[in-house]
């Protein structure tokens, strides 16, 4: 493994200024356990490591304002841990509890999961579901995007190399809500996920009628992908087991699922139809039950 320069900024001002003096020659490092990984087995070329353990004003979760604010070095233990995050953004507690081991989640972070932008980001699916915004700080200011916009490729974002990813905007809905996500993997154990399911569902004061609904996926596509056209299908309908057979189907055809090395486009189709289903019943009972209120 190469060498390389390791700064430990102590403001997010500081690291702002090592990111636009350095240049591409720098690359973040947050928790680290994708970084390195890189360094290792993949080849990432880097001069200098710009560290922000340090930023610790970064590392939150809180509501305010009808919404749930994540700070971007918040970890993915802080995640799972979080009552406020099991009760606002349920789906992105069911990811955090199924992600790597415990000692990787005590240490990686929610921003690094989603700037490492691999298919496979268990945080990605439910964040998108959840209709997360993302704020972006350079030197030259702020900018927040929707999450929806924010992969471009496999492992490719819109964040420029001068910028750091400080948060995450959940909004909290009006109404009676909740959301569902499902990893399928090979094994229990540690793995990535070969195909995973997020469903937001929001519903009239009937808790029968859907208002509102978002469905994405993960490494299906080359990106945490939604989609919306079988997500359109559910509003102002009355959710059935035999709308939601539609609705799976309509979100597998959407997604166009690839072949890759972790499983064939065909599994990955019979998941999806199976899977978008399980996920808003599974919705659905939560916001019934009151989960959250």
């Amino acid at each position: 493994m190469k060498t390389f320069q390791y700064l430990r900024p102590a403001s997010l001002a500081e690291a702002l200024d090592l990111l636009a003096r350095h240049g591409p020659a720098a690359r973040l490092v947050a928790g680290g356990t994708d970084v390195m990984v890189d360094f290792k087995k993949n080849g990432l070329e880097a001069d200098i490591l710009v560290s922000l353990r340090r930023l610790t004003d970064l590392r939150y979760i809180r509501e305010g304002n009808g919404q749930v604010h994540i700070g971007g070095l918040t970890t993915l233990r802080d995640l799972e841990r979080s009552s406020l995050v099991a009760r606002r953004i349920p789906g992105l507690a069911d990811a955090a509890r199924v992600m790597a081991s415990v000692q990787i989640r005590n240490v990686a972070t929610v921003a690094g999961n989603i700037c490492n932008a691999a298919p496979s980001a268990d945080t990605a699916p439910p964040l998108l579901a959840a209709g997360t915004q993302v704020r972006l700080v350079s030197p030259a200011g702020s900018r927040d995007i929707p999450l929806d916009q924010f992969f471009t490729g496999p492992r490719k974002t819109i964040r420029r190399p001068d910028e750091i990813l400080t948060e995450f905007v959940v909004p909290i809905p009006s109404g009676p809500y909740s959301q569902a996500f499902w990893k399928h993997a090979r094994r229990k154990a540690m793995d990535l996920a070969m195909v995973s399911v997020a469903v937001h569902l929001e519903l009239e004061d009937d808790l029968v009628t859907c208002r509102q609904a978002r469905i994405a996926h993960g490494v299906a596509a080359p990106t945490p992908i939604r989609t919306p056209e079988a997500e359109e299908r559910l509003k102002g309908k009355k959710i059935t087991p035999e709308l939601l057979e539609g609705i799976g189907e309509a979100s597998c055809e959407e997604t166009l699922c690839r072949d890759s090395i972790r499983g064939q486009a065909w599994y990955r189709e019979e998941i999806i139809r199976v899977m978008v289903r399980r996920m808003a019943l599974r919705a659905l009972e939560r916001c019934r039950m009151g989960r959250p209120a």
